[in-house]
This record gives structure tokens, C-alpha cells and sequence, in this order.
């Protein structure tokens, strides 16, 4: 979802905000009540392969797509032939397309299969049924669905759910509860729960554990903890960041806590397409700086091909506390559907 994501919407009693959250109830019933109908009325399809979907509660900023990484790498170092399958929002193409980074753009495929398509075969498809039988025909032993958790057309083998873990001062990760647009859910969190059969909370790189609190709410489903980690170090000397995610001042966050030399960030809605004049002035204010440009390796992707060269991708992972006992339920939900 395109948007500026609100800060007050992960703030369990912003005061500044409380009007504005009670004037916007009424369509968070309607978004609620449609998507729970939505649901309940589906007939989910069987594409004749295990379905592991990895999605979330909130719009957008919880790791999903870091997440999938890891699952579908976790998967290949254990012979397991696992595509990635997405809508690829934000692009052109709607049919079943293998995702090729040589040759398609963020513009065709979106910028997130991009990224998964650098560690394995990747699917993009509107429909996803469609999508799902044409990995399958391909040779997929497993299909690892970026984004599924509200969308009932898959049978799942194994349902997780991805909760951003980072909570700072008022900060919660679900808010007060309140379903979008009065808050960052897209479902009741009981209701999304309910169709879970375990828990990924990835926590910022710097967290020495989880919230206590936050573990509580899952009630008895397992629970995985991760690490939003940078893939390597940040660049030396001075650095002008930006990011066009759902929770940018994330990455202004990271890129501190991994001791880099910002001397400014700038932050963008999700999914920001961006402009020549908005490139062209961050690098007059890098220049001001005698910095470097640095933005995610999502954002980085979707770049005109012209900036790609002026800009630094920063890439992070999601690392696994207990790695072995991630690979034990990825594989478990394979050999469950092998074995029916």
C-alpha cells in the first residue's frame, strides 16, 4: 500500500491523534467486516504442491519479504526446490511470469520479487491460484507465498505470521488494535491469529530480546525469533540516507545503530516511485555534505537504471535465533504434504 504510514497509528494513546482515530472507526468496521467476510467465504485451491505463506498483520513494515528469503534459502539447503510467489505490486505484469532480474524492472514485476528472485526462482501473478499451478508446473516442491495471510485462494500447508518486534517508549507494533485506516491492522489481531500456526517476530539488530508483553498477546502459537541484520557494513565516511518503505525511519534507525556517519535521511511513502527532481535533490544535499547516497536494497531497485550507479544499496537479512528449529517447521509442513 502506497501511503506515508502514520507514526500515531503504533502509538497506543496518541493524544494528538485521538480524534482523527475516532473519526476514522467507521470505515475500519467496514474493512474489518469485508475482509472477514471475504475469507470465510473462500475455497481455497490445492496447486498439488506444500503452500507455506508468510505474511502479517499490519500494512506493510513488518519483514515479510526478508522473511520469505530466509525461508525459501532454508528450504534449498535442504534439497528443497521452493519458489517464491507474490502479487508484484507495483508492477505491469499480470500474468504468471517467472521473475528475471536481467531482464525485467520494478516497473514490470515489482520491487520486492526482484529481490527474492536473486536467491531462487521467483513467481509474480495477480491470481494467485494462476501463479501457484504454473510454479508447480515448473517444478516447485514447495511454494513460498510473500504477502498471503488475508488472501484465502491457496490452501496453506503452514500459515506464519511476521510481527514487527520493535517496540521504543509508547511504540506497539499493533497500536491500540484498531484496523486500518483508524490503525495499522488489517484484521482483528484474534481473527489473524486464529488462522496462524506460528509467529516470526523479527527484531531490530541492536534488540537484546523480545517484549515480554508482545510474546504474551500470541497466546500458545510457537514462536520464532529473528534479527533484522545488515547483510554487511555500512558504508564509510559521511552517508545521506533515504527510503521509500512503510516504516522508513526504520532504516534511519539501522543505519545508527550500525554506526554509520548519517549526516540526514529522507523519508518517502511505500513503494515511492521516484522522481528525477527528488533524486536530483538529495544528490545536490549529499554533495553539500560531501556524502554518499545509500537506500535500501528494495528501494535501490526501484531506480532509474541511470541512478543505480550513484546510489549504494544497503541489504539486510533476517537471521534466526534458533535457525535449525526455522528449517524443522519449513520442512515439516513439506513432508506433511508429501505424505497425504
Amino acid at each position: 500500500m502506497k501511503l506515508n504510514t502514520p507514526r500515531w497509528w503504533y502509538v497506543r494513546e496518541p493524544r494528538h491523534a485521538s480524534v482523527l482515530r475516532f473519526l476514522l472507526k467507521p470505515l475500519s468496521w467496514i474493512w474489518a467486516a469485508a475482509t472477514a467476510r471475504r475469507i470465510a467465504r473462500a475455497t481455497p485451491v490445492d496447486p498439488g504442491v506444500a503452500v507455506i505463506s508468510v505474511g502479517n498483520l499490519t500494512v506493510g513494515g513488518s519483514g515479510k519479504t526478508p522473511v520469505t528469503r530466509e525461508a525459501i534459502r532454508l528450504l534449498h539447503e535442504a534439497g528443497v526446490d521452493a519458489h517464491a510467489l507474490s502479487r508484484g505490486y507495483g508492477g505491469r505484469l499480470r500474468e504468471p511470469t517467472r521473475v528475471d532480474p536481467a531482464k525485467h524492472t520494478a516497473a514490470d514485476v515489482g520491487d520486492e520479487p526482484l529481490m527474492l528472485a536473486l536467491g531462487g526462482p521467483a513467481w509474480i501473478a495477480r491470481d494467485r491460484v494462476a501463479g501457484a499451478l504454473a510454479a508447480a508446473e515448473a517444478g516447485a516442491q514447495a511454494l513460498v507465498l510473500d504477502d498471503a495471510h488475508q488472501n484465502p485462494a491457496l490452501s496453506k500447508t503452514l500459515s506464519l505470521v511476521v510481527v514487527d518486534g520493535e517496540t521504543r517508549g509508547e511504540e506497539w507494533p499493533f497500536g491500540d488494535g484498531s484496523v486500518f485506516p483508524s490503525g495499522p491492522m488489517r484484521e482483528r489481531l484474534r481473527h489473524g491469529l486464529a488462522r496462524a500456526d506460528a509467529v516470526v517476530v523479527l527484531l531490530p539488530a541492536d534488540a537484546p530480546h523480545a517484549d515480554p508483553e508482545l510474546l504474551e498477546a500470541f497466546g500458545g502459537l510457537p514462536v520464532h525469533i529473528a534479527r533484522l541484520m545488515p547483510a554487511g557494513p555500512p558504508p564509510r565516511g559521511p552517508i545521506l540516507g533515504f527510503a521509500g518503505i512503510a516504516k522508513p525511519w526504520k532504516v534511519e534507525r539501522a543505519l545508527d545503530a550500525a554506526g554509520a556517519e548519517l549526516v540526514d535521511f529522507a523519508p518517502f511513502p511505500d513503494h515511492a516511485a521516484f522522481r528525477e527532481g527528488d533524486l536530483a535533490f538529495l544528490a545536490d544535499r549529499a554533495s553539500h555534505f560531501k556524502a554518499r547516497l545509500v537506500t535500501t536494497e528494495k528501494d535501490w531497485f526501484r531506480l532509474p537504471p541511470e541512478w543505480r550507479g550513484r546510489v549504494l544499496s544497503w541489504p539486510v537479512k533476517a537471521t534466526f535465533e534458533d535457525e535449525a528449529a526455522f528449517q524443522r517447521l519449513l520442512l515439516g509442513a513439506v513432508r506433511t504434504y508429501s505424505a497425504r
